[in-house]
């Protein structure tokens, strides 16, 4: 019996994910080397790669400034909270980067391959599906953590 399709990029989408992809994300999650990563949909070669990082001491608003006003992106942010109980604690957002501006062509695109690449992220607390700035507004990371 054969299982060569489960290596196989999504059927649907044809995407796959660049190792090196996969390698940025654990440096944030276990490393800490980043505060955010953004991803891009690379048509070419059908696959998702690394577009940014920012560093650790890189603040929400870098982030969001990162993020291209009228293309769809993926990303993932590292939000750091101290809690009631004075606990420093981390949580991982993945964010779903698809503004109204943008080509419905890659709002398409980025929707059929986000599950798929969401499934390669372990690791991940919350999801967040984003068509302009105040969907993911740093209040909204707050609520979400807390």
């Amino acid at each position: 019996m054969s299982f060569r399709w489960l290596s196989r990029p999504n059927a649907s989408s044809g995407m796959g994910v660049a190792d090196h992809t996969k390698n940025t994300f654990l440096e944030l999650k276990r490393k800490k080397v980043h505060r955010y990563v953004i991803f891009k949909v690379d048509e070419g070669k059908k696959e998702v790669v690394v577009d940014k990082t920012g560093g650790p001491a890189e603040s929400y608003d870098d982030f969001t400034a990162a993020l291209p006003e009228n293309d769809c992106r993926y990303a993932v942010y590292d939000y750091d909270f101290v809690t009631s109980d004075n606990c420093q604690k981390s949580k991982i957002f993945f964010i779903a980067w698809a503004p109204s501006s943008s080509r419905i062509r890659a709002k398409m695109l980025y929707a059929t391959s986000r599950d798929r690449f969401r499934r390669e992220l372990d690791g991940v607390h919350y999801e967040i599906q984003a068509t302009d700035p105040t969907e993911m507004d740093l209040e909204v990371i707050k609520d979400r953590a807390h």
